[in-house]
């Protein structure tokens, strides 16, 4: 749908045509905006938008600005995109921007670049029409120079949101593509380094730059526009520096959807990127966003990607602990493995590695929306089994017996069993949990774990919430004895009996203490926000709200953490980013 302009307007010689002297200023657009005739009020955006990259008018940051508020709040809305100068006005825009620093540093000018990005992005994101309309007017290019970093990182988050948005529909895509090489490369560049370079080259030369140059004037004007104090700023930097990666994972995810050539440079040689990807959080202000995980779950849809995926240890290790985590993105890790397990040319490499991680999750019921979980896991490890395919690699031989005896052997032998003999072997199954708990708190922990095996051998299937005690009673054992391992095992197995799942609070405690054991700080904070969650609710279902209490062990380690995983906040982001960064590098930030 288009707006008709006025029967007296010829769109291309008004267009081509000289602007008048005024029909630039700031004040036609807002009298326009007033305007209660239709064709009037066309006919004057129409001149406006033609003559406004040609006229220096102070004002042009406010147009700008109520523009860009427009775009966001209503990005459907066809009036604005369908004039034929709208789009290449915002391209003028940018242009003007790079090419002339003096008109860019002159009045508020540094905002126009940003917000003319911005309003392509915002018009482009639900309407494939406007989208064909900004590329038809050739937005692409400016928005290109923004992603090379031609201003700052702060309109390169708007240009690769943009660019998304553009390469997200079928009949624009064609038009990205031909800068595909280029963009792929700089999308993956910038979703690897941005966190610590907007780290050290804003956050921490701000600190210590006590002149505040130009260009980080620049920067904080941008990020504030001169509204906030120095904390305003650290936490927009935070959140826009986490937009920026997760909107070129997005870009990248474009790419990887449907081109084997952008699928081979994502994947590499050395697979370095993937790896980089694995650390790669969505949600800080992206809750929608998965990341590094959902690329890699686009990717392990494509024969090339799967061969590239199971080649790098270290990648399928890390969506091996997403799936044994309480990540909201938990299921798309699953879905990884299983796309490389139903593939017959990756499937060994695969569970060499993940399967005795997988044997943990077999049990399963749900995710989400997802049902029987646990029977496609076990489904796909046992699709070799009975070939005797990993008699060699005796960690992988038992997790796979294990699957074997629970989601068959043991379930044959149990639906034969009467009521009767489940409910004596409930009793023994009790009798032997006592036991486990009295030798327990009597300090007997190796006494301990065997009585609780020797129970879960003897416990039916069907008795899940009696078989979750005693794999969490396990977990808490193996804690004490310092095998983060097999805590982690037992707990996860726990986790997958509770209902819904991820809703033992024990065992997410247990299984947040043997994370952190091992160092791995994201998925032991994910737990121990899991646990708290499930503590709160539990709290002020049983007291007064006012009684409710947070409990201390839980705060401290969710501080722990964070220090460890977080990106900027209180300086927690130091070590973290500052790894990648060598001396001689910092020296030559620092003069």
């Amino acid at each position: 749908m288009t707006i008709s302009l006025p029967p007296h307007m010829n769109t291309q010689q008004q267009y081509d045509e000289k602007p008048k002297k005024h029909s630039g200023k700031a004040c036609c657009f807002f009298k326009a905006m007033k305007e209660s005739d239709p064709h009037h009020k066309t006919s004057i955006l129409f001149s406006f938008f033609h003559a406004m990259p040609h006229v220096d008018d102070p004002l042009h940051v406010l147009a700008m600005s109520a523009l860009w508020s427009l775009a966001m709040s209503h990005p459907d809305d066809p009036t604005l995109p369908s004039l034929p100068p709208f789009f290449p006005s915002m391209a003028s825009l940018i242009n003007k921007g790079l090419n002339n620093p003096d008109w860019l540093y002159k009045h508020q000018n540094i905002y126009i670049p940003y917000y003319a990005a911005h309003v392509i992005g915002s018009y482009s994101i639900s309407t494939a029409r406007s989208a064909e309309l900004a590329v038809e007017s050739g937005v692409i290019p400016p928005l290109v120079e923004l992603l090379r970093g031609r201003l700052s990182w702060v309109e390169q988050r708007v240009a690769v949101r943009a660019l998304g948005h553009l390469a997200s529909y079928d009949s624009t895509f064609e038009a990205i593509l031909l800068y595909e090489e280029e963009i792929v490369a700089l999308a993956m560049g910038i979703a690897s380094t941005c966190l610590e370079s907007v780290y050290i080259e804003f956050m921490v030369i701000k600190k210590r730059n006590k002149e505040n140059s130009l260009s980080l004037k620049y920067q904080r004007e941008l990020l504030s526009r001169g509204l906030g104090d120095e904390a305003m700023e650290d936490r927009k930097a935070e959140e826009w520096a986490s937009q920026l990666q997760c909107w070129s994972i997005h870009l990248l995810s474009c790419f990887a959807s449907g081109r084997r050539s952008s699928i081979r440079r994502i994947c590499g040689d050395d697979g370095r990127f993937l790896k980089d990807l694995c650390n790669m959080w969505g949600g800080l202000a992206n809750e929608k966003s998965p990341a590094g995980v959902g690329l890699l779950r686009i990717l392990c849809r494509s024969r090339l990607g799967r061969k590239s995926v199971s080649q790098h240890k270290e990648v399928l290790l890390s969506l091996c602990n997403m799936c044994r985590s309480s990540d909201d993105w938990q299921y798309m890790g699953i879905d990884c493995l299983l796309l490389l397990l139903h593939d017959e040319n990756t499937r060994r490499d695969v569970v060499e590695v993940a399967g005795s991680y997988l044997a943990d999750l077999v049990e399963l019921q749900e995710l989400g929306k997802r049902r029987d979980v646990g029977g496609e896991i076990a489904h796909a490890l046992l699709l070799d089994f009975k070939n005797g395919a990993y008699r060699d690699n005796d960690v992988v031989k038992r997790a796979l017996e294990m699957v074997w005896e629970v989601k068959v052997e043991r379930r044959k032998r149990e639906d034969k069993m009467s009521r009767e003999a489940i409910e004596n072997k409930r009793r023994i199954v009790s009798s032997k949990r006592r036991i486990g708990n009295g030798r327990f708190l009597c300090g007997d922990i190796e006494g301990a774990i065997e009585a609780y095996t020797e129970a879960l051998e003897l416990c039916p299937l069907k008795l899940r919430k009696e078989r979750l005690v005693l794999y969490s009673n396990r977990a808490q054992c193996h804690l004490l004895l310092r095998e983060p391992d097999n805590a982690i095992s037992d707990s996860t197995r726990a986790i997958c009996l509770s209902s819904p799942a991820n809703s033992h609070g024990k065992s997410l405690w247990r299984r947040s203490q043997a994370y952190d054991a091992k160092g791995l700080a994201k998925e032991s904070l994910l737990d121990c926000l899991m646990f708290l969650n499930g503590s709160l609710i539990s709290s002020k279902e049983k007291k007064n709200k006012k009684n409710t209490r947070v409990p201390y062990y839980a705060v401290n380690m969710i501080t722990k953490q964070m220090n460890a995983v977080g990106f900027f906040a209180d300086g927690a982001a130091t070590q973290y980013l500052m790894t990648k960064k060598n001396k001689a590098k910092s020296e030559s930030i620092w003069g």
